[in-house]
């Protein structure tokens, strides 16, 4: 049997409606309980599954995590298309609400932390979840280039996530508060649409 049509076999024990139930659970009690405290006894528990399907469909709970939270995360870069890039990174903020943005924000911070204990959950992380939507970040600004809209030499082009995502990360250092939407907003405008040159 191929390795694909033994992962095509493993992946259908379960229907996509029991995953996604079952992704749900998981980042309610990252949560509730954070990285560390969290089981696969307690997702079985919590799920209604045995510890046997939890591993049969991934290989042990850093792999079982990125996904769930990957399966979970309300919107993705892939999503957004609004025809204009500065409308796209926009829009990507418009689409989360503040209350999924604070409690996103103290979830990574805990797997933030986490990740860089254990090594498994480092490489889950990046394979499962940063690296794709990293992929999908790129494919946003490839658009804006073939639309003529960026300059396809712009030193920033390769930078756009680390703008975002170090600006959100900084904000509680430097300021001591969270960022907001009004607050990504305004960063958007004065530093990323600069560093890009756009207008």
């Amino acid at each position: 049997m191929s390795p694909e049509t033994s992962s095509t076999v493993r992946r259908t024990r379960l229907t996509p409606e029991r995953e996604q139930e079952l992704y749900e659970a998981v980042v309610d009690l990252l949560r509730e309980v954070g990285y560390e405290a969290l089981t696969m006894d307690a997702v079985a528990a919590r799920t209604r599954s045995s510890k046997a399907t939890l591993y049969r469909q991934w290989k042990g709970k850093p792999e079982l995590v990125a996904t769930s939270l990957r399966q979970c995360k309300p919107v993705s870069v892939s999503d957004i298309d609004t025809g204009s890039l500065i409308g796209d990174l926009h829009e990507l903020v418009r689409l989360h609400d503040e209350a999924e943005i604070k409690r996103d924000q103290e979830l990574m911070r805990g797997l933030s932390h986490a990740a860089f204990q254990n090594e498994d959950l480092f490489r889950a992380l990046r394979e499962l979840l940063i690296e794709p939507e990293l992929a999908n970040f790129a494919e946003l600004v490839q658009r804006a280039v073939d639309r003529g809209e960026l300059a396809p030499d712009c030193p920033a082009r390769d930078f756009v996530p680390h703008m975002l995502f170090g600006g959100a990360l900084t904000r509680p250092i430097i300021e001591g508060v969270d960022p907001d939407p009004e607050y990504t907003h305004r960063y958007i405008d004065a530093v990323v649409v600069p560093a890009l040159g756009l207008s």
